[in-house]
């Protein structure tokens, strides 16, 4: 994962980067908006579809609960959506557990919350 300042203080997306090649596969970071709070953030990650299924999700949103729990939050909170099955399962693996169905729902479907305490 790549750093744009890693001396900056509070929420931020990072670029996903591969390291052998620098290629960017997506973000992953913290959001002090949405579900969250500066407080208490919520991790937000997106790959390419190229990318996806190799385990970096969960790779890049370990080094950002790391970094976290590191920088001193109690709490991040993750949205999702109840048909993500991957995501969802990537959420799993970081320790977050789902709480309720955020409503409403939209055409997409139904939005999860979850959180993790750090």
């Amino acid at each position: 994962m790549a750093e744009s300042d890693p001396d900056a203080e509070g929420p931020r997306l990072l670029a996903v980067q591969l390291r052998s090649t620098g290629a960017v596969l997506g973000y992953c970071g913290l959001n002090g908006h949405g579900n969250g709070s500066s407080a208490e953030p919520e991790i937000a990650y997106e790959l390419l579809r190229l990318a996806q299924g190799y385990g970096y999700a969960t790779e890049a949103g370990n080094a950002v609960v790391s970094w976290a729990a590191n920088a001193g939050y109690k709490r991040l909170w993750a949205g999702v959506w109840d048909w993500n099955v991957a995501s969802r399962r990537v959420l799993t693996k970081l320790g977050f557990r789902e709480l309720r169905r955020i409503e409403p729902s939209s055409e997409h479907g139904h939005s999860l919350l979850t959180v993790r305490d750090l």
